[in-house]
Order: structure tokens, then C-alpha cells, then sequence
């Protein structure tokens, strides 16, 4: 990666401040159809893509606020990346049980399933069926039968390792010829006056204080921070002080909220359910998740800042409660939640509307038109979903060439696999296999290992087995009962541009979801981290205790009484 001061001679086309999935795909179709290209982020790349529910889906609920254009471009997006990130989007089978006195009856559910079918022509998945309360009772013998009416099922799908759709993004970005830096944050964006360009963005390294000013006055900024569009709009300096680049506020987020559980009794094992809550009519998930389930997803307005958000035992109650009643052997109690997670909506500033009402369709705003400072070098994207960022990186890099005056190559996104796609076969897996579960190799490697890097890295897994080859070492598993490996840290770090423990353990190998926080893992990547990747003993006490720092501030309430006392060894 890049420092701060290597970029001070440079001229970019294109700076994209936000490096969240939206702000990714801008980066990645910029870069490839030639513009020179900066994508930064405050924190980690993908930081806020983990909080989301992890379905790559139409938005059949958008089907009730008359959404036909977003369900369409959603269902169409859905195929792209059903084929151009095989290894990280699985189908998902979602099934949705019917009871009498629910919002949506038998008659409306079908209708949605008609409509949805239409809008998803193109599928490679099956269409829908609606199952009658026997045959459908004979499939999940878990689900409440009072007053059941039936229920229907139909395919959308899952990206279970969503901060990997993300970083792929980044690295094809990045591969394209793209600068990319995370933990850099744009501190200001200066005007000379007020109307003009903004001439100069100020960047500062957060984890060393490195600044840096960049001329922008040839160069087309495009803000994809997310839940904090507003935040990067307030940064705006003018004639030696403080000034708004926008007098409105754009962003109307709303919180959402999950909880995580093990396995337990009724659960669905053939996909997932999607059911209205009776609380009060909101659909919500309740979703396979690496051999663990995630349930939600709440929607609550707030006032609160995006990175502080934490659900609250008002939401887990709720989301508990609701798990009971559809599944009543379940007996979900607070003490069988292992994890929470709650993350803010982009949504536009919709005051006083009803939260599932408003829009989630995306807003290109274009800050030369929608304000009256007319700032013709800068774009905000409004909303976004996870499921139509290419869509989103397509558009924006589409407005930037007609910003910058020049003519716009064709768009190869659609037709381009992500790195960890690129060439994927089965037949990689068969040869992996063959050479590394060989007898003759000093660390041979399990099955569930290689099942498990081919599905998190695709193609990009051959680069994980290869650090093995000279450090045999790295084969061996971070903890007896999860299939990573101490390779996987390596190449987080080397590669994947992680740059703390939080980055390893919760964005790109995701073992601070799957058991105890992540925390028996630690000793093993530290370890590795020394001996590998050069970080002193220091650097690595600092990070030990700013990753349990990140734990409390995300965890249940009981997580300081679980922690055992060599968790800082």
C-alpha cells in the first residue's frame, strides 16, 4: 500500500471517499476503464458490510411500496453475481409460513411470488411454490401449526462471507491500477469560495497522523461513505474555516439489528424462513450462517452515531421472542445468544415517514444541481444495498467521465468475475486436494480446510496454500475446531491489506463470529503475526487490547465475565 506522502505528486481522475461495497465498485470499474483512481476509508475496507444480513436478494418486500424498477435491477444483479462470484453467492432457499390473521394472507404472498418470478425471467434458480399446512408441516415439523394457513418458498441468495465480496472489490481495484488506503480519512475538502470546485482534499493516516493535501481541482470526487455522507459533507473548509459543503441533510438511517445463535431445536435445515413478526407485521430472517444462525433484522430510526450502534435488549428480547413463537421447541433464551450486531441503513432523510417505507432505491446526488453551492466536482451516493453495488459503481463511474468531459468506456463489470472466480472449477478443488493432502507433506492438510479456503478465496486460495509450501507451518490450524489455518493470517496481512487484529478477526476471517468472540484464536495469530509479518511484541499487546476493547463495545453485557484471565497473555 501506498503512504500518504507518495501520493503528493500524484493527480487523480477519480477519488472515491468511502470503501464500503458501493464505494468498492466505483473504484473497481473506474480503475478498469482507465481513470486513475484513489479509494479511501476512514476505517477498514467493507467495515460496515458485516453488519448487513448477508442476502444477495430482490427485495420481495419491496413489492408492497410498488418498487417494480429496484426489485428488477435487484433480481438482475442477483444472476451477475450468482455467476461472477460463484465462490462467495450460493443460492438460498427462503421459505415464508402463512397464518391466518397475518398481514400478507395466502392470496397476497402468492401474488408477490408471481410478480417476483416475472421480474427474475432471466433466473438460473427455480421459480416458486406454495405449499399447502400438511406437505408443508411434513417439511419443517418445528413451525408453529396454529392457525397456518400454508406457506410458500422461493430462491434468492446468500454472500455469507460479505466482507470478502467487498474486499474483492478492493483488490480488483487495486490489481486495475487503483491507490487504495484504508484507515485514511478525508479531514478536509476545500473550497476557495463558496460555488467553486472543491480544489484540495486534505487526507490523514488515523493510525499514524500522516497528512497529506491533494489538488482535486481536476479530479471528480464521489462520496460513498454510507452512514456518514453527512459527516464527510460537514468537512467542507472555506477561506480559513469551517463550511458545509451542503446545507441539507441527506442521510435518514435507520438501525437494524441481529443476533446470533447455535444450532438449536425446530431450526430450519434446508435453507431459510422469512417470517412476519407478530409484533408488529415486519418480515424478518431467520438464517443459516456458518453453522451457526442469524436471526433478524429490526428497523429502528436513530439518532445515534453509525460506528456506536449496538443492539439493544429491547431488539434481542424482540428478536428472541419472535424466534419462540414461530418455533416453539426452540426456547430461546438471552443466555443462548453468542453474538449481536446492529449497523445503520443509508437511507435518504424521510422525516416523519414510516421506516419501512421509505425508499431503497439509491440517490445519485449531484451537488452542482441539488445544492446552491453548485459544486461541480462532487457526488454523494444516497442509499445502496449490497445486492446492486455493481449497478451502483457502474452509474457512478458513468457520472464521473460525464464530469470530467471525457467519453465513457464500456462498463465490463457485468461480464467480469471477481479475482476469486476467475477460472473457478471444481476440478481446482480435486487438484488442491491431490496436493495437499498428500501423506508426503510434512503439514497435510484436512478436507473441511480446503473445502473451506476454496469457498472464502475461490481461485485466491491457491495463494493461501502456496505460503504453506515454504513455511510449512502456516498449515497447521489457528483452533482444533474451525478449519482456518495460521496462512489465512498471513495473507490477511500481506495481501489482503488488513492492518489490526479486529481487521483479521471480524472482516476477513470472520473467526470473531464463529466461537468465544474469536478469542481462543488469538494466541495462535499473534504468535503467527510475530513470526511472520514482523510485529513486534508491543504492537501486538496494543492490539490485543484494542480488539477486546472492540469485543466489549460490540458484545453481549456478560462478555467481561466470560473472558478469561490469559485472554491478554
Amino acid at each position: 500500500m501506498a503512504t500518504l506522502s507518495q501520493l503528493r505528486s500524484q493527480q487523480f481522475d477519480l477519488i472515491v471517499i468511502g470503501g464500503g461495497i458501493n464505494g468498492a465498485a466505483t473504484a473497481r470499474d473506474a480503475a478498469l476503464r482507465g481513470l486513475k483512481t484513489l479509494l479511501i476509508d476512514q476505517g477498514d475496507f467493507g467495515g460496515a458490510v458485516g453488519w448487513s444480513s448477508r442476502l444477495i436478494h430482490g427485495g420481495l418486500r419491496y413489492l408492497e411500496y410498488f418498487e417494480f424498477g429496484l426489485v428488477r435491477e435487484s433480481l438482475r444483479e442477483r444472476e451477475l453475481l450468482l455467476r461472477n462470484a460463484s465462490h462467495l453467492v450460493q443460492p438460498l432457499q427462503m421459505t415464508i409460513p402463512i397464518y391466518r390473521g397475518n398481514k400478507r394472507g395466502p392470496q397476497l404472498v402468492q401474488l408477490g411470488m408471481l410478480l417476483y418470478d416475472v421480474l427474475s425471467f432471466d433466473r438460473t434458480v427455480p421459480g416458486h411454490r406454495m405449499l399447502k399446512p400438511a406437505p408443508f408441516g411434513q417439511l419443517y415439523r418445528g413451525v408453529k401449526r396454529d392457525r397456518l394457513s400454508g406457506a410458500a418458498q422461493y430462491f434468492d441468495a446468500q454472500a455469507a462471507h460479505a466482507e470478502q465480496l467487498c474486499l474483492e472489490n478492493v483488490l480488483s481495484a487495486q490489481a486495475a491500477g487503483a491507490t487504495v488506503l484504508n484507515y485514511t480519512a478525508a479531514t478536509r475538502l476545500t473550497q476557495p469560495n463558496q460555488g467553486s470546485l472543491v480544489e484540495s482534499i486534505t487526507l490523514e493516516n488515523l493510525r499514524t497522523g500522516e497528512t497529506v493535501e491533494l489538488d482535486s481541482r481536476n479530479a471528480v470526487l464521489i462520496n460513498t461513505a454510507g452512514p456518514w455522507v453527512d459527516k464527510v459533507l460537514e468537512r467542507g473548509w472555506q477561506n480559513g474555516q469551517a463550511k458545509p459543503l451542503s446545507p441539507r441533510r441527506w442521510i435518514g438511517g435507520t438501525k437494524g439489528s441481529h443476533i446470533i445463535v447455535d444450532p438449536f431445536p425446530g431450526a430450519p435445515t434446508d435453507g431459510a424462513l422469512y417470517v412476519e413478526a407478530e409484533t408488529d407485521g415486519r418480515p424478518y430472517f431467520i438464517i443459516p450462517w456458518l453453522g451457526k444462525y442469524l436471526i433478524g433484522t429490526t428497523d429502528l430510526r436513530t439518532t445515534q452515531d453509525p460506528g456506536d450502534l449496538k443492539a439493544s435488549d429491547e431488539e434481542i428480547d424482540y428478536l428472541l421472542a419472535e424466534t419462540n413463537r414461530v418455533l416453539p421447541q426452540a426456547q430461546l433464551r438471552r443466555q443462548d445468544v453468542r453474538f449481536t450486531y446492529a449497523g445503520m441503513r443509508p437511507l435518504p432523510y424521510a422525516e416523519g415517514k414510516k421506516t419501512s417505507s421509505i425508499t431503497r432505491s439509491h440517490i445519485v446526488v449531484d451537488h452542482i444541481q441539488a445544492d446552491a453551492g453548485a459544486i461541480a466536482n462532487l457526488l454523494s451516493l444516497v442509499g445502496g444495498k449490497l445486492t446492486t453495488y455493481r449497478q451502483v459503481g457502474e452509474e457512478l463511474t458513468d457520472a464521473a467521465y460525464r464530469k470530467l468531459n471525457r467519453p465513457s468506456p464500456a462498463c465490463t463489470t457485468g461480464d467480469r468475475p471477481l479475482p476469486g472466480a476467475n477460472g473457478l472449477t471444481p476440478a481446482a478443488l480435486t487438484q488442491a486436494v491431490a496436493q495437499y493432502r498428500s501423506p508426503d507433506r510434512a503439514e497435510p492438510l484436512p478436507l473441511a480446510t480446503l473445502q473451506h479456503l476454496f469457498n472464502t478465496y475461490g481461485m485466491r486460495a491457491w495463494d493461501v496454500l502456496k505460503l504453506t509450501d515454504d513455511a510449512p507451518e502456516l498449515a497447521q490450524p489457528l483452533q482444533a475446531e474451525l478449519p482456518d489455518i495460521r496462512a489465512q493470517v498471513v495473507y490477511a496481512v500481506q495481501t489482503e491489506l488488513a492492518q489490526t487484529l479486529v481487521d483479521i478477526g471480524f472482516r476477513r476471517l470472520l473467526t470473531a463470529h464463529r466461537a468465544n468472540y474469536g478469542r481462543d484464536a488469538l494466541a495462535t495469530m499473534v504468535e503467527t503475526l510475530q513470526q511472520h509479518c514482523g510485529w513486534s511484541e508491543a504492537e501486538c499487546d496494543r492490539q490485543l487490547q484494542n480488539y477486546h476493547g472492540y469485543v466489549e463495545n460490540h458484545a453481549l453485557p456478560d462478555y467481561q465475565l466470560q473472558q478469561p484471565e490469559s485472554a491478554l497473555a
